[in-house]
Order: structure tokens, then C-alpha cells, then sequence
């Protein structure tokens, strides 16, 4: 079982560099360059530091390219010789500690929107996260399924015309989480029986958005999801102030990690730490 954290180390003060679209247009893709530059940099020192922790599992940040699936975006970011530099040496350190790295498109990638427009943004950036995963050898793509529109069941039907229609290379890194509103275990349990993606699942979520299956009886669902997709991957988060506030807290209450690996009931999963405090969080776990 690996722990991870996610898109920034706390210890490291680590920070993504972006800048406003003005400045693109008046700087042009030198400045996206430099930018993405320094946030690669930024990615390799939080790697290291997380080798040098043994901390074995970190999601990367969406915003390490600058407006990485607009269209004013004409730089082949993943062809460039100094991009490649700082991420062959992501690569080597990942592969040495047998690292796994995930990422996490933002909530504007609606695969069931009814909105064309919508939908044709969230493909381009699905596009540009699996360049990104490519380039490091990631493995996961964590999405969600989206809104419900006014009626659930024609929008998974939506998600799931639009998810077949993907390309292997992008489908094959997708995995799809329980939402804490909507979308609950059994709605992606539904979704993957007619797509085969993996789902990603969430505790919190499932505390917040629950269904009537009894939990471990859920875990083996979800577990079997991953049959041809490698060890699971999983969320935990503990929140603000109740275990169904939504907010997440700065650190995970002992008390809901206990609980999530007794349900998990041995089942080797791969478990990403979602807390404000980031890496500290893990750190205060293990103590």
C-alpha cells in the first residue's frame, strides 16, 4: 500500500507558476515556456523529496503547462528537448522507487455535458492530461462523471457514449470517482458495467453521498473494476467538521483511516491522502 498526496509539498513551499491570458498574447509561448519550465522543476524537487520520505504515490498538478488545452496553446510541449530534460529525470526517480503518479483534471471536464461545447473543451483537456502522464509515466486520469442535468439516468448514458468514443490511449488512464452529490458508488458501478472504467473510490464521498449496499460489500465491487488495470487506487479525505462536511479537514482523523482499512479487509490498494495539509498529513499518519 502506497500513500500519496497531492499537487503541492507543504515542506518545500512548493507553488505552480501561471500568468494571465494577456500576457500569452502579448509575450507569446516564450512565456509559457519559461513558466512551465520552472513548474517541471518545481515537480522533480517535490519527487525527489517525496523518494528521500518514501512517500511512493503524488498526483501531479493540472497547471503545470499555462493554459495547457486552450487554443492559443501552439508549442509542442511534449516534444521539447528542455521540457524532456526535467522529465526523463521524473521518470528515472519514479522508476526507482516504483513510484506511482496520477493526475486530477479540474471540474470543468464534463464528459455528459449536454452542452457541445463543453464537452469538446473537456476532450482537449483529457488530451492535454494524458500528454502529461505520458511524459512522466503516469499511470491514472481521475475524473468525475459530471452533472445530472435534470435527469441522472440520461446522463450516464451521455458519459458513457462520449467515454467509449475516446482513445485508447486517453481511455486507458481514465478512472472514474464517486461524487459527494450525485453521482454515488453504485451510480460509476453502473457506468462501468457498460465502459470498463476503473473506478476510483472515494470514503468521504461515500460518507457524504451513501448508498444502501453495505460498504465491504462495495470495496469488492470496486476492487474487481481494476481487474485489467493494475492495483487500485482509492481516496480518503476526513471533513471539516463532521464526517459529512464536504469542506476537507487540514489532516485525516485516526479514527477514518482505522475505519477505511478495516473495511478494505486486506485488499492491497493504493491510497491518495487528500487533506490541506498535504504531505504533513501522511507524515502525521504514520506517526
Amino acid at each position: 500500500m502506497r500513500l500519496g498526496y497531492a499537487c503541492q509539498n507543504i515542506s518545500l513551499k512548493s507553488k505552480m507558476r501561471t500568468c494571465r491570458l494577456a500576457t500569452v498574447e502579448k509575450e507569446g509561448m516564450a512565456k509559457i515556456k519559461e513558466l512551465a519550465l520552472l513548474n517541471f522543476k518545481e515537480v522533480l524537487k517535490m519527487v525527489q523529496w517525496n523518494a528521500e520520505h518514501d512517500i511512493l504515490f503524488f498526483r501531479l498538478s493540472s497547471d503545470i503547462i499555462p493554459f495547457g488545452s486552450h487554443d492559443i496553446l501552439d508549442w509542442n510541449w511534449w516534444e521539447d528537448e528542455d521540457v524532456l530534460q526535467l522529465t526523463n529525470q521524473i521518470v528515472e526517480i519514479k522508476q526507482t522507487h516504483d513510484m506511482r503518479l496520477s493526475i486530477h483534471p479540474g471540474q470543468y471536464t464534463v464528459l455528459n455535458s449536454p452542452n457541445e461545447n463543453v464537452v469538446s473543451n473537456a476532450l482537449k483537456d483529457l488530451a492535454y492530461h494524458a500528454k502529461l502522464m505520458d511524459l512522466v509515466n503516469g499511470t491514472d486520469i481521475i475524473i468525475h462523471t459530471g452533472g445530472a442535468y435534470g435527469n441522472k439516468e440520461e446522463s450516464k448514458q451521455r458519459f458513457i457514449k462520449v467515454f467509449n468514443q475516446l482513445s485508447p490511449n486517453i481511455k486507458n488512464k481514465v478512472r472514474l470517482e464517486n461524487d459527494d452529490k450525485v453521482y454515488n458508488v453504485n451510480d460509476v458501478l453502473d457506468v462501468h458495467k457498460e465502459t470498463g472504467v476503473p473506478i476510483c473510490f472515494d470514503i468521504h464521498h461515500h460518507f457524504c453521498n451513501p448508498v444502501d449496499t453495505e460498504i465491504r460489500e462495495v470495496i469488492a465491487k470496486v476492487v474487481k473494476t481494476w481487474d485489467e488495470a493494475g492495483k487500485p487506487k482509492m481516496h480518503i479525505s476526513s471533513g471539516r467538521t463532521c464526517k459529512t462536511d464536504t469542506a476537507h479537514h487540514d489532516f485525516i482523523h485516526e479514527e477514518d483511516m482505522d475505519f477505511f482499512l478495516s473495511v478494505l479487509d486486506g485488499y492491497d490498494v493504493d491510497i491518495m491522502i487528500e487533506a490541506k495539509m498535504k504531505e504533513q498529513a501522511i507524515l502525521q499518519l504514520r506517526k
